[in-house]
């Protein structure tokens, strides 16, 4: 791991210390030597932790923060103008920089930086390089956008060159990065409100790809909408991963899933083929054909880090997982919960053909996630959901965006009935959770799902 250069800078200071990636960036810069303060509006466990490494944290945000022998000053996209330390570094002509753009920095001091990016499956995957790097002795720093593992941490430092991240692709914040290895799971059209179309989305992935170091590699689903335009003319070796049976070339090269058997909870036991070579077996303790592909590039990318097949393989079977990915919480009057953070019509179509594999009912408790994703995916929202054998809808969580009445989560639930399917609008979540303690069966597995809140529904329910 080299020295990180930022120009001269000795005394950093961090804008929203308190945040998972902030914190784990003050960690690694306090490591290389630098002097780091930070602020955050509220104390937490996590500045408590930083406190007990040294570092001064100010608690709340307060222009006279900013004080006069800081160099650098590192803020979140979160961050407005009108915050009063914000104001007081642009006041003081104070070097500024994007929690984006210093991690790019970092990046470089790194010889083995794996980005993990992708429309759906990054959070996922980017813990299951986790969990096969410090397995194979590579001590890695680690930035994911879940909780992993048993102490459900975000970020861990180590002390090696590797250094594994979750790259979004959201306001193209990976551009930033060049990495030694980069993953491309798939591409969707997702985040429509910043890239316009389908074209704009396999444009940045396309400059994600160029980014990769000359020499370095990019493990790629080779499925994928744009793959030739993505891996056009890259200066890096191209490794695609899938599956034999929709993508039969791969079975003549690189990584491909062979011998594909699944449990009764949906969980794949797989052989890793490299070829015509078979590298190891898997029996993933994950759900779905959707974290088999995970795995899958995951293999590859190990590989390509210097890991051997059987340690690879090992970690993969005891693989963890994420918080709020297919994650079961508990049961209710004999009903399986589970949680899973699906919010694109390609994820929830995924959970739900994983979760038939249970062969109980599935009810699927579903928040939406933004007006936009709603309005732009609706039809996909709708033939996605009719996969579960009941719909349960509650309000649209907004997010960042402000209230459209064109569009609702009734209208889904209409949607669904004309096509004579089962679904229940819900205007509240106490009506939601009314029903189910009144109607859920033994034999039922529910999924409270979407990248909101809907998840305090399914722990109210266990918490009785």
């Amino acid at each position: 791991m080299g020295k990180i250069n930022l120009s001269g800078a000795k005394k950093v200071h961090f804008i929203g210390i308190g945040g998972i990636s902030m914190s784990g960036l003050a960690e690694v810069l306090q490591r290389d030597g630098y002097i780091i303060t930070g602020s955050d509006a509220v104390a937490s466990e996590i500045t408590q932790h930083l406190q007990g490494l040294g570092i001064n944290i100010a608690i709340p945000n307060l222009a006279e923060n900013i004080t006069d022998d800081v160099d650098l000053v590192v803020y979140t996209a979160a961050v407005r103008e009108n915050n009063p330390e914000f104001k007081a570094a642009k006041h003081m002509s104070k070097p500024m920089m994007e929690r984006a753009e210093l991690l790019g920095i970092i990046l470089k001091g790194y010889d083995d930086a794996v980005c993990v990016a992708g429309t759906h499956g990054k959070t996922t995957t980017t813990s299951l390089m986790a969990e096969v790097t410090l397995a194979a002795g590579l001590d890695p720093t680690v930035s994911i956008g879940g909780h992993m593992g048993a102490d459900g941490s975000n970020y861990r430092v180590g002390a090696s060159s590797c250094f594994v991240l979750e790259a979004c692709e959201y306001s193209n914040s990976f551009h930033h990065w060049h990495p030694q290895i980069g993953i491309i799971l798939n591409i969707d059209a997702d985040h429509l409100d910043f890239f316009g179309d389908m074209d704009g989305v396999v444009r940045s992935f396309q400059k994600f790809a160029g980014n990769i170091r000359p020499g370095g590699m990019l493990v790629i689903q080779a499925s994928q909408p744009g793959f030739d335009v993505v891996t056009k003319g890259l200066a890096c070796r191209v490794v695609t991963f899938g599956l034999a049976n929709e993508i039969p070339a791969i079975a003549q090269k690189h990584f491909w899933a062979g011998n594909v058997e699944y449990d009764n909870l949906g969980r794949p036991s797989f052989d890793v083929m490299d070829g015509t070579k078979s590298l190891a077996r898997v029996n993933l303790p994950l759900p779905g054909q959707y974290n088999m592909l995970n795995a899958l590039a995951c293999f590859a990318a190990s590989i390509g880090l210097g890991a051997t097949p059987d340690i690879i393989a090992s970690a993969l079977c005891k693989a963890k997982g994420v918080k709020r990915r297919f994650e079961h919480k508990g049961t209710y009057n004999g009903a399986e919960i589970i949680d899973d953070y699906a919010h694109h019509p390609t994820e929830i179509e995924s959970c739900l053909k994983a979760a038939k594999k249970y062969g109980r009912r599935v009810i699927c408790l579903f928040q939406p996630h933004t007006y936009t994703r709603t309005k732009n995916h609706l039809h996909e929202f709708v033939a996605s959901l009719e996969n579960a054998d009941l719909t349960m809808l509650i309000p649209i969580f907004a997010a960042r965006e402000p209230f459209d009445p064109s569009i609702s989560s009734e209208v889904i639930a209409a949607m669904l009935n004309e096509g004579k399917n089962n679904a229940l609008n819900f205007n509240n979540f106490e009506t939601a959770e009314k029903y189910l303690r009144k109607n859920l069966a033994p034999t039922d597995l529910l999924i409270t799902m979407g990248a909101g809140d809907v998840y305090k529904i399914g722990e109210a329910l266990l918490s009785t």
